[in-house]
């Protein structure tokens, strides 16, 4: 295999967002030098392996931004290639790590028996994995009983699920945008912009669509990315649930003249969702937490956090 070969096989592969087992066989080496990593993390604490994590984030977005861009020397595309690989098996490790504090299981599956898993079934969904917005006087009557309750994000993300939204949440929402057009990035399976749909709301859900290997994208939620997708519909509220922490498409948002609200439903902790420094990069908009709102994200274990950005009004 020449060297070109090699190179595409491995981006192929990384952009296959594999799993942490298939990289350990793949890559036995790099993963030789992230476990002498992770153990130095693990003597500092569960809040330093946080910080990494966040960092590490950013860290990939920027190499994986630098890679797409073009084509350098070989050397050069290994040595990133090697740093992308050696960064991905370290977030997969540290986020199984947090899922077995989150949910108490240290070894083996993760899963609800049975008397909770009907339990939360019917609290917080349809049918399958389609979510409903969760009535909160049902909500806080059954959520309590559950005492496998730590167990449900690390089911339910791997599928693509953050959290979930409650009827009090989606109005709230519904009297924010009110008759604005609006667009929803990095929608996923477009729960969000369904709720907002049934209410009245005129939202168009998109998504890049990269997470085909963990979900089924039905037909509503187009695929654009999100520079596209601002510049064909020029929306003048844009939404984003749990936008991927160290993301490079947020910063669009606050470069496009229309928007003039962004609502992130993320989380508390840095390192979980959005990218903070092109948040605090910008000065188009002021951005507080809305208290109301986050409380109203579920379940409440989560620390979900929804930040109100809004255009600054300049004077001409």
């Amino acid at each position: 295999m020449n060297d070109t070969a090699k190179i595409e096989k491995n981006w192929k592969l990384l952009k296959g967002k594999p799993s942490l087992d298939e990289l350990r066989t793949e890559y036995p080496e790099d993963w030789t030098v992230v476990e002498r990593e992770l153990a130095a993390l693990a003597r500092r604490g569960l809040g330093r392996m946080q910080a990494v994590l966040e960092q590490s984030n950013r860290q990939e977005a920027l190499l994986t931004a630098a890679f797409s861009r073009g084509r350098k020397s070989y050397k050069t595309q290994e040595t990133a290639l090697a740093q992308l690989v050696r960064l991905r098996m370290l977030q997969l490790a540290l986020r199984q790590h947090c899922v077995a504090v989150a949910s108490g299981v240290k070894e083996g599956k993760v899963r609800f028996n049975l008397v909770n898993g009907l339990l939360a079934q019917k609290l917080l969904f349809r049918q399958g994995l389609e979510r409903k917005p969760v009535a909160l006087f049902w909500f806080r009557l059954i959520w309590p009983l559950l005492w496998q309750k730590r167990r449900l994000m690390p089911l339910v993300q791997p599928q693509g699920i953050y959290c979930f939204y409650s009827q009090p949440l989606i109005e709230k929402l519904t009297e924010l945008i009110g008759s604005r057009s609006s667009l929803e990035i990095a929608a996923g399976d477009g729960t969000l912009s369904r709720f907002l749909q049934e209410r009245g709301v005129t939202i168009t859900a998109t998504d890049d669509q990269s997470w085909g290997h963990a979900m089924s994208y039905p037909e509503a939620v187009l695929k654009r990315e999100a520079r596209e997708a601002l510049s064909l519909y020029n929306p003048e509220v844009v939404l984003c649930s749990w936008p991927p922490p160290g993301n490079n498409f947020e910063r669009q948002i606050f470069k496009s003249r229309s928007v003039q609200l962004y609502i992130v439903i993320g989380s508390r902790h840095r390192h979980a969702a959005g990218n903070w420094g092109d948040y605090e990069q910008q000065s188009a908009f002021s951005c507080v937490e809305d208290p109301a709102l986050s409380s109203l994200v579920l379940p409440p274990e989560l620390d979900s956090a929804v930040y109100v950005f809004r255009r600054i009004a300049t004077e001409r």
